[in-house]
């Protein structure tokens, strides 16, 4: 059973990353249609998850996701400095969620359904603000900062089984490890250390920090991976209060869009920031 799960789960991912790179290739409209169709189903998934019907929550993300699109269409945006109050007012949120994952482990806690459509309502866009920045930055730049996501992912599902012994956060997700955590952050600092030495002149994200001195560069990516760890485990802890295993069932072997993507919303903020700072 499980063998079949991880072949569903990888054929599912497989998919999924030709997508994206074919997005990527055929240009911005249609890049553009994809993303909208991952953050409209994301949101949706997350105000069912908050107690909104299902009929409702596809209606608001429809209206707020078709509203960001409209802004793109017509040009209007945050602009420079508005993009980076909007970062950097998501990066400080993720922090005040960071804390209250503490609180939830060690004491219980319970979000109302107006918070969590508040904070969805919040995180979504500020996050879609800075795909589409890191997008006009560069088609690689945006490629390495997923790869981030997506290594630490890959990297704490395979150390957490098999080495796996004292657990993250057991009151929110009791699959994480902190052999996972270990996993992630030397799968990322391994595989940037080596794309530093094999091609120093690449666009990648990492590249710009290391560019800034190794001693910076390797807390700064560990403070990535931590903000993708939050990221998963928020979305347990609200799927935990639904009663929910998975955001949905839109992806075989995944669960929901949400499932995929809760990662890459406190990191994409930061990537902006990061960026910025470094390049």
């Amino acid at each position: 059973m499980r063998t079949h799960m991880l072949r569903t789960r990888i054929a599912t991912g497989l998919v999924l990353l030709l997508v994206v790179v074919a997005a990527l290739w055929l240009g911005r409209p249609t890049f553009l249609a994809l993303a909208a169709l991952i953050f409209g189903a994301a949101l949706w998934e997350w105000l069912r998850l908050a107690g909104i019907a299902s009929r409702a929550a596809l209606a608001s993300a429809v209206l707020l996701v078709g509203l960001l699109v409209l802004l793109d269409a017509l040009g209007v945006g945050p602009g420079r400095a508005g993009l980076t109050l909007i970062c950097t007012g998501a990066a400080a949120l993720w922090l005040t969620i960071a804390a209250l994952l503490v609180q939830a482990q060690r004491r219980g806690l319970k979000l109302g359904k107006a918070s969590t459509m508040v904070l969805g309502g919040l995180l979504l866009p500020a996050a879609w603000f800075a795909l589409l920045a890191i997008y006009q930055s560069g088609l690689v730049l945006l490629l390495s900062v997923m790869s981030i996501v997506w290594i630490a992912d890959i990297c704490a599902y395979f150390t957490g089984r098999a080495f796996g012994r004292s657990k993250l956060a057991s009151n929110i997700s009791p699959g994480k490890t902190w052999a996972g955590v270990a996993g992630a952050v030397v799968g990322v600092l391994a595989i940037a250390g080596a794309l530093r030495l094999a091609a120093p002149d690449a666009p990648l994200l990492t590249n710009h920090l290391f560019r800034q001195g190794a001693e910076l560069a390797l807390p700064l990516l560990g403070v990535i991976v931590a903000a993708s760890i939050v990221g998963d485990l928020f979305e347990s802890l609200i799927k935990r209060q639904a009663g929910m295993k998975d955001s949905s069932s839109l992806l075989p072997g995944h669960g929901g869009v949400l499932d995929r993507i809760d990662a890459l919303l406190p990191v994409l903020p930061l990537a902006v920031l990061l960026h910025r700072w470094a390049a």
